[in-house]
């Protein structure tokens, strides 16, 4: 970068070697930054009071950061392969697929943390009461499990990442040491669920039923607590195993 001084009453122009010429004028203070080149820019004007001498301005042309708008850009295309379903979202139809009941028992193990999978995982309206056995640690990633019955089931251990759960029974379920995270339990039914030492991680739990939940030792953020708190539905045990106020 290359500075240049001037008395007051003097002017003066100055070349660099990338084509740019800074002219300079002493009697009115200003300077000016010309460039060959044919772009875009943004003037910045500045102006100055001090000493009560007036004003003096300073105006400049600088090139647009192209990379400023290659970012927005691409954070703006960023989106990832989720099949989480939004609030007011079209689920997608109902598989098909004779034993998709079934496909509980195998899970899911592909990308466990972000809900991607090689196929939908579609356990819509499946009864599962009182399985004791085949879900138990299971990864149902993504799973849509709305209106299905889980009453009874030991489902320990299992993830349940982004999984779309609502309407869906887990009266009596058992979720200890399990990953809830950014689950949908709106309006499920999930009285007297244990959530010992549950990961509850981004869940929402919007008009569900929590009567008699167990929640101890519960793994669950700040934020998510204070939500899960508004929950009315939650006994006072329960209440005070969260930590709500």
């Amino acid at each position: 970068m290359a500075s240049a001084s001037a008395s007051i009453g003097s002017s003066m122009s100055i070349p660099s070697s990338n084509g740019v010429r800074v002219s300079c004028s002493g009697s009115s203070k200003r300077c000016r930054i010309a460039s060959p080149r044919r772009h875009r820019s943004i003037r910045i004007s500045c102006s100055i009071i001090g000493n009560g001498h007036g004003h003096e301005e300073i105006s400049s042309t600088f090139e647009e950061l192209r990379g400023v708008t290659f970012g927005v850009l691409a954070t703006l295309a960023i989106t990832a392969a989720s099949p989480v379903i939004a609030a007011g979202q079209r689920l997608p139809p109902l598989s098909t697929e004779p034993n998709r009941c079934e496909r509980a028992y195998v899970g899911n193990t592909i990308g466990q943390a972000n809900g991607v999978y090689d196929k939908p995982i579609d356990l819509r309206f499946c009864d599962y009461t009182n399985d004791k056995s085949n879900l138990k640690g299971k990864s149902l990633a993504a799973a849509l499990m709305s209106d299905a019955k889980f009453d009874g089931a030991d489902m320990s251990e299992v993830i349940m990442s982004k999984a779309y759960a609502v309407g869906a029974s887990f009266k009596g379920v058992d979720f200890t040491n399990a990953i809830l995270d950014r689950v949908n339990f709106e309006k499920a039914n999930l009285q007297g669920a244990s959530f010992k030492n549950t990961v509850l991680s981004g869940s929402t739990f919007n008009d569900a039923q929590l009567q008699d939940a167990i929640f101890e030792d519960t793994i669950i953020g700040y934020i998510d607590l204070q939500k899960i708190c508004t929950n009315k539905t939650i006994s006072p045990d329960g209440r005070a195993e969260l930590g709500c106020r």
